[in-house]
């Protein structure tokens, strides 16, 4: 394994320059150290300005054909490793809010504890992306993302130092969430980028990393969908429009040694529009037996995003998928530590006989101020009719306006106010099971390094 890895490293860290483009290629320019440089892509231009949105591309990357290169962000900076490709960087992401709820702000997810400040991050990347631009030889790379604090209880996977939660319910862990090998094969198609290890779940238009996200907290139905899987990908690119996926892997949130894992395949499709103002990426995300096994999800899903841009100023993201697996309990995988205020919800729910489903759908709509500040409007609803996510046999709304603003490159501050609600009568998920609604306004600042 060692051998591997410095493998991959010397790989990419000798790699030359970028080949000549081809027919479809275009020149793009790229934010790579706070300074324009012209890089040569095969893929379409971005659709969206580097700053302020989290990301300038449509959902349903990685992007071959594009240069994903990080920037040079000030830790690589201080260390001298300036004449690289291998990107050493991260951010803490420290939140507050104040909140209607005394105890528990769940089913809200990230600003989980109410009427406090807590860590809600700190990350950690080392990131080398092989060459996807060129096409005349194999290139490699590799990823590993580490977060600690609060966040680690979403995106920790059985087999993964996870008794932090499933045995302990602790406030604050640590999770190496992102672990994978990359191999581009030129000669494949128009490109296919080969993902070997563990990955974030492809489907969604939020992500796990803060620095990611249009807003502070995140949609009820991002909060009960799958988060990485383990195993292997490949993405192949088709022309200038169209990029497949398809993959297979040992379940949502388990490792393959996790005695609940279990096989299941994925298989979706990106397609961007002539004029790149319209995205569709979806399909199959998870598809196996869908047995929930020894108290944990085996969650089979099918999803799918839609990205439209009005024009320089207005842009919305728009989510929607289906979820179901079968004898699952009620609150999904049992999380088996002591209870504490901020998460009662500990020990095995009750039995769901046949078929357990979910439904879950979200627009974000982004108004573009100037190139430090956006606004973002997010209108989400979760269909959870056995509790089957939640534990709470309901179906919810909630309703978000954020404000988004960068200091520089490196720091940005993201307020917001939010309402949310459950519907069906005498259901109280709030608040550790107190109330039927629930109001929070919420920050978070992010500091790159």
């Amino acid at each position: 394994m060692k051998k591997l890895f410095a493998l991959l490293i010397l790989s990419g860290i000798g790699m030359q320059g970028f080949a000549q483009p081809t027919d479809s290629a275009h020149v793009n320019n790229t934010n790579t150290d706070t300074t324009k440089i012209r890089t040569i892509q095969r893929s379409l231009p971005s659709p969206l300005p580097d700053l302020p949105f989290p990301t300038s591309d449509w959902d349903g990357g990685p992007l071959i054909g594009s240069d994903g290169t990080a920037p040079l962000y000030p830790m690589q900076k201080a260390l001298g490793l300036t004449n690289t490709r291998l990107r050493i960087y991260g951010w803490v992401d420290p939140g507050a809010n104040l909140s209607t709820s005394k105890k528990s702000n769940a089913p809200t997810s990230y600003d989980l504890i109410p009427n406090s400040v807590v860590l809600d991050q700190v990350g950690l990347k080392f990131d080398l992306q092989p060459n996807t631009v060129q096409t005349d030889h194999v290139s490699y790379g590799f990823l590993f993302t580490t977060i600690f604090g609060t966040d680690y209880r979403y995106t920790t996977g059985s087999g993964y130092f996870s008794n932090q939660l499933l045995g302990k319910n602790d406030k604050y862990g640590v999770d190496p969430a992102e672990m994978y090998g990359l191999i581009y094969f030129p000669k494949i198609a128009d490109g296919m980028l080969l993902k070997i290890g563990r990955f974030i779940s492809p489907a969604d238009i939020e992500a796990q990393w803060a620095t990611d996200n249009y807003l502070y907290s995140h949609s009820l139905m991002f909060t009960v969908d799958p988060y990485t899987f383990t195993g292997a990908q490949a993405t192949f690119k088709l022309g200038s429009y169209w990029q497949l996926e398809v993959g297979v892997d040992a379940g949502n949130d388990m490792a393959p040694w996790s005695p609940s894992a279990q096989i299941n395949g994925l298989l979706m499709a990106r397609w961007v529009s002539h004029d790149n103002n319209n995205s569709i990426y979806g399909g199959i995300n998870s598809l196996g037996n869908g047995d929930y096994t020894r108290e944990h999800d085996d969650l089979q899903m099918v999803v799918a995003t839609w990205g439209h841009k009005f024009n320089k100023t207005f842009h919305m993201m728009t989510e929607a998928y289906y979820m179901w697996q079968y004898h699952a309990l009620t609150g999904g995988t049992v999380i088996n530590g002591p209870a504490q205020s901020f998460y009662e919800g500990v020990g095995p729910g009750v039995m769901i006989p046949g078929a357990e489903k979910a439904i879950g759908i979200v627009n974000y709509f982004q108004i573009l101020v100037s190139p430090k500040n956006y606004f973002s409007i997010r209108n989400d609803a979760l269909d959870d009719p056995q509790g089957g996510r939640t534990g709470y046999a309901t179906w919810y709304s909630s309703h978000t306006i954020g404000f988004v603003h960068y200091f520089n490159d490196y720091i940005r501050i993201r307020p917001e106010i939010r309402y949310e609600r459950a519907y069906a009568d005498g259901i109280t998920p709030y608040d550790n099971g107190t109330k039927k609604d629930q109001y929070t306004a919420g920050m978070d600042l992010i500091v790159r390094f």
